[in-house]
């Protein structure tokens, strides 16, 4: 599902090695287990197995937590759209928690940061 509604923010890490364009809509942020495996520097297969553990202990549930977006991405020489899910910001914190690293310490304080300017004042205008 494509929203013209959505807003992307931009997270880097402060050594700017990592940079990921993060969705923002309907008072969430969206990412995709590719992204999450990016922003903790960890590989996806580690991300979803964090991710299936948690439906199934059912600390949250799939529907609450997953959307899907339409994704346009270069695979060889040809550009393919593709459904790909996403995960809302409670599945990434989530993840980040198991996750227990620096990385994940440093970007939930971003996530928190941004999301409490979102509510105040209604939109981001900051780029990190």
């Amino acid at each position: 599902m494509d929203n013209p509604a959505s807003q992307f923010i931009i997270y880097t890490t402060e050594l700017g090695d990592t940079r990921i364009d993060v969705r923002m809509e309907e008072e969430t942020v969206w990412l995709s287990q590719k992204q999450m495996a990016e922003l903790y520097q960890k590989d996806v297969r580690t991300v979803n197995e964090h991710i299936q553990n948690i439906y199934s202990e059912e600390e949250l549930l799939p529907e609450a937590t997953i959307r899907n977006f339409r994704i346009v991405q270069q695979e060889g020489k040809r550009q393919v759209s593709r459904d790909i899910d996403h995960y809302n910001l409670d599945m990434i914190l989530s993840v980040g928690y198991r996750i227990k690293s620096s990385i994940a310490t440093r970007f939930r304080q971003w996530a928190t940061e941004r999301l409490r300017e979102y509510i105040i004042k209604g939109k981001i205008n900051v780029f990190v």
